[in-house]
């Protein structure tokens, strides 16, 4: 979030390549301030609060610049040239352009979600403004509800953004009517991952996914950057038991499905961040810590195909949506197509495990995962939170997820909520 005249003449409040949240401003080409915290900022599959409070009347340093982080205020700091008494902050600069997800006058985006942004003009608030600490997780903090928020006095130039409007992400419903334009956004980037029910997606924390640069909220794996080298991308939740459901989406290829270049499946989380550790060239299929379904047809496990025909597993090509079902109770795993269950399997046929792929080990902790080998190889997840929405949505039996295809009987979305009532 920032304000730019020009290169010298800004400020922003931005997560810095340190992994460190920083607010900078320049003034006639000086740094006039410049406060980070010393905290890192690493987990990407995390939501935070942070509330950033401005008062430069004060005469102390430190109560000019407040930082809190989940509801607790940052006191160790890295950096910390305050400014002046009664300086102008650059954010909220009436006559310049204010920027929300971009930094101006530059091609740097923020990558993530953001669930809310409130701007309070003229007032030094504290976080119990806007979340809480309650009885029921005295330890988790917690946002307020919309109600609580949108009783707050704003000022003049004061705005909320709550993103509720997929035609319009940009509308401040604060009723002070401050709306942004929003650029290089439409309703499909309206997301249904919130603070309070987090769904998972990929994970490029994870070593073996050090050459991929993720997008769309790391639902969207592009392929390596490096071609001819394998890249496994696991993701960011993983159960050892109950039922979990969702779906990819074959976007792109390189070359035609008889190439045996894409492979979606699972991988046990346990392993793989022990042992498979290289940042490229890395097949988790190759090994026993994972099951995949390739476009060449059959399902690849410890570096051989287990099963598979083209008439159990056929091929698949950009635009095909494959479906999995992975049965944590019953260590089995289904993998089906456009629709269709392959191998004539049932995914609800429980301890039978009818065409299931394999006896999955019950000591693991299981993970959704893609391996590719050429950087034109895409695929997107779908785990509930989809990157477009689907032409026929499909909940699963918590009303959670939105999905392609219906969620098998007893299967679940795998996102915290569900995690947290089904124990996986």
């Amino acid at each position: 979030m920032g304000e730019y005249t020009d290169a010298s003449n800004r400020g922003k409040l931005l997560f810095h390549s340190s992994d460190r949240l920083v607010y900078f401003q320049k003034t006639g080409g000086s740094t006039t301030i410049y406060v980070a915290p010393t905290r890192l900022f690493r987990d990407v599959g995390a939501w935070y609060h942070i509330v950033v409070a401005f008062d430069t009347t004060q005469v102390t340093d430190t109560d000019k610049i407040k930082f809190y982080v989940n509801g607790v205020q940052e006191t160790d700091f890295t950096e910390t040239t305050y400014g002046s008494t009664d300086q102008n902050v650059r954010i909220n600069e009436s006559s310049a352009p204010q920027f929300i997800g971009q930094a101006g006058g530059s091609a740097s985006y923020f990558s993530g979600y953001l669930a809310e942004v409130c701007f309070i003009d003229g007032q030094q608030l504290t976080p119990s403004s806007f979340g809480e600490f309650n009885e029921d997780s005295p330890t988790i903090w917690k946002p307020k509800s919309a109600d609580d928020i949108s009783g707050l006095t704003f000022g003049n130039n004061g705005f909320y953004f709550n993103f509720e409007d997929s035609a319009d992400l940009g509308a401040d419903v604060s009723g002070n009517s401050n709306d942004f334009t929003a650029t290089n956004l439409d309703a499909t980037d309206q997301t249904t991952d919130t603070p309070t029910n987090n769904f998972c997606t990929f994970n490029p924390l994870a070593p073996s996914s050090a050459g991929q640069n993720l997008e769309n909220g790391n639902l969207y794996c592009p392929g390596p950057n490096s071609p001819n080298y394998w890249q496994s991308v696991p993701s960011t939740l993983g159960a050892r038991v109950g039922k979990w459901y969702w779906e990819f989406k074959d976007e792109n290829s390189w070359g035609d499905t008889s190439n045996d270049t894409r492979r979606y499946g699972i991988c046990d989380l346990d392993t793989i961040v022990q042992t498979l550790s290289s940042g490229a060239d890395v097949s988790f299929s190759d090994t026993t810590s994972a099951y995949a379904y390739m476009n060449s047809s059959g399902v690849r496990y410890n570096g051989g195909t287990i099963s598979g025909t083209d008439a159990n597993y056929p091929t698949f090509e950009p635009d095909d949506i494959l479906m999995c079902a992975m049965d944590l109770d019953n260590q089995k795993l289904y993998f089906g197509k456009n629709g269709t269950w392959l191998d004539s399997s049932d995914p609800t046929s429980g301890a039978t495990g009818t065409g299931s792929v394999a006896d999955i080990s019950a000591t693991a902790t299981w993970s959704p995962y893609v391996e590719t080998h050429y950087g034109s190889d895409n695929v997107s997840a779908n785990f509930g939170n989809p990157i477009a929405a689907p032409s026929s949505g499909n909940a699963d039996a918590n009303g959670y997820g939105n999905f392609e295809y219906a969620v098998p009987s007893g299967y679940l979305a795998l996102c915290t909520k569900n995690l947290g009532s089904d124990g996986g």
